[in-house]
């Protein structure tokens, strides 16, 4: 094939006339970074889910623990209550739930979706994916599905991963989902961890667009010097459930100080890297979405980003830690307020096991 020939086949493919170019671009068909139409897409929030489990724990109802202990869990992290699976439910079913009454407020059919990324750190099994079986109960057939697990800052390595996805060119629909069942997880008489988990799912919907709308940047980071912090020590090839000799290995467990600081800190230096990142100052933050962790962690990281606690979004007393799970619910109960005005930039920040931690701000 001659060389103009497949110059304008590829051109043909990709959709591209330069001579239509609003910003006056010339391809250039010698440099290995060749202009498509992708390069002006980005990913803009089109609807969300969530689900909640119909048992409700109050505080006052873990009779396992001590009467004059109960107090403590609310003055240490601001939960009051929590939402726990029922006996037959798997982390997958919470997750179709979240994702079908999504793509309902999106009026789309499931069919239309082009991948599903589902965050979790609770899946149904080791293999295959949990992502796998929500594809299945929403009839999402021509979407492709994964996991991530990056524990509680999930939702915002599947967002991102999200805005890849859709930049690329490669989809115009993606659905992230998040979904936890730490009730599986946790030992029923640690103090530590049991008053504070809930189970839960979020899921939202985003779609290409070229109006200006949309994830306008993400920053995530890692540092595995700290995975023992937070954990579940077997079920993995480091200690399979055969070698188990210690049954609360089986346990999620974290280290409740180190979690604390690791969580105000990274989590207020994020939000100051991505402000900076995008030229934003902490008032043009319309809204902030953090992990509802620990309320005494949220009051910290308003006060030290100088963003007023009164924009952040915060379910943590009715829902508990929902894990990854957290930011994604947390949005589709402000997305449902009717409080979102377009314009409005949301700041979506997270922190935990890995250690990991991220943050996402998008324009609505």
């Amino acid at each position: 094939m001659e060389e103009t020939e497949l110059k304008e086949v590829v051109s043909s493919e990709l959709e591209i006339d330069a001579a239509k170019l609003e910003d006056g671009t010339q391809v250039d068909w010698d440099s290995p970074a060749r202009v498509s139409t992708s390069m002006k897409l980005s990913a803009r929030l089109a609807a969300t889910g969530s689900y909640l489990p119909e048992k409700l724990l109050k505080n006052e109802d873990l009779s396992q623990f001590p009467a004059h202990a109960l107090p403590l869990i609310a003055q240490k992290t601001g939960i009051r209550s929590r939402r726990h699976a029922e006996a037959g439910q798997c982390t997958s079913d919470l997750a179709a739930n979240a994702a079908a009454r999504c793509i309902e407020s999106a009026g789309i059919s499931p069919g239309e979706i082009d991948a599903i990324v589902l965050a979790t750190s609770s899946p149904d099994r080791i293999q295959p994916a949990t992502a796998t079986r929500v594809q299945h109960l929403i009839g999402a057939t021509r979407a492709f599905a994964f996991d991530v697990n990056s524990v509680c800052s999930g939702s915002v390595y599947a967002v991102h991963l999200a805005d890849v996805l859709i930049r690329s060119g490669s989809c115009k629909n993606v659905l992230v989902v998040a979904a936890e069942m730490y009730s599986r997880y946790l030992s029923k008489t640690d103090f530590a961890t049991y008053p504070y988990f809930g189970d839960g799912a979020g899921a939202a919907l985003f779609c290409d667009t070229d109006e200006g709308s949309g994830i306008i940047r993400s920053l995530l980071h890692s540092d595995g010097s700290g995975a023992d912090v937070i954990q579940i020590p077997a079920g993995g090839t480091m200690l399979p459930y055969a070698q188990l000799k210690n049954q609360n290995d089986a346990f999620f467990k974290m280290r409740g100080k180190e979690v604390f600081s690791f969580a105000v800190e990274k989590g207020s230096e994020v939000i100051h890297e991505i402000l900076a990142a995008t030229g934003m100052v902490p008032a043009d933050v319309s809204y902030v979405i953090p992990h509802q962790a620990n309320l005494n962690i949220i009051k910290e990281i308003s006060r030290r980003t100088n963003i007023p606690l009164e924009r952040f979004v915060v379910d943590i007393e009715v829902h508990g830690n929902t894990a990854a799970a957290s930011v994604l619910v947390a949005l589709d109960e402000l997305w449902r307020s009717g409080k979102v005005a377009s314009g409005d930039r949301i700041l979506l920040v997270a922190f935990g096991g890995g250690l990991a931690w991220g943050a996402s701000v998008m324009s609505v």
